[in-house]
């Protein structure tokens, strides 16, 4: 179920395969194009590795490979989103940024209820916008979970 404090906020919307997802846009910092990361041995495959941003190490995670999205293809489309989450910088890959869109109350929906088959802690809602579907990603909340804590050790 979503707060008060979580309608009306602009969301950066990005694509996952078909799918579009929306993150808080105060949790951006900056967008760029997919570019060579360094390998970290023995890490999950979900993480890319780290870069350099401005003498700061930061991990990159493809959140494609960690959502199973399976033929992850890097094109000239693919970006990596450099977010601040629980005062720690990182990036995640993903297929394109699409949108800054504004969702008013009414254009929200709960998440729906999976059971513990699936887990959608992470998933604060769904927005629609005429024909599309805007699955609404509390970005903090899934970085913070506990098989993200690899990424603060790579970090480190």
């Amino acid at each position: 179920m979503m707060s008060e404090n979580e309608v009306n906020r602009e969301l950066l919307v990005f694509a996952l395969g078909k799918e579009e997802y929306g993150i808080d846009i105060l949790k951006v910092q900056e967008i760029r194009g997919y570019d060579a990361v360094t390998s970290i041995a023995n890490s999950p495959v979900f993480i890319k590795g780290v870069i350099n941003l401005r003498g700061n190490i930061v991990p990159i995670v493809d959140l494609r490979i960690k959502f199973g999205l399976g033929n992850v293809v890097y094109d000239q489309f693919t970006v990596v989103i450099i977010i601040n989450v629980s005062q720690r910088t990182m990036g995640i890959v993903v297929d394109g940024v699409s949108d800054v869109m504004t969702l008013a109350s009414d254009q929200l929906r709960s998440a729906p209820e999976f059971g513990s088959a699936l887990d959608t802690a992470y998933i604060l809602g769904l927005g629609t916008v005429e024909n599309r579907m805007i699955i609404l990603v509390d970005i903090e909340k899934l970085m913070t979970s506990a098989d993200m804590a690899l990424v603060e050790a790579i970090a480190a």
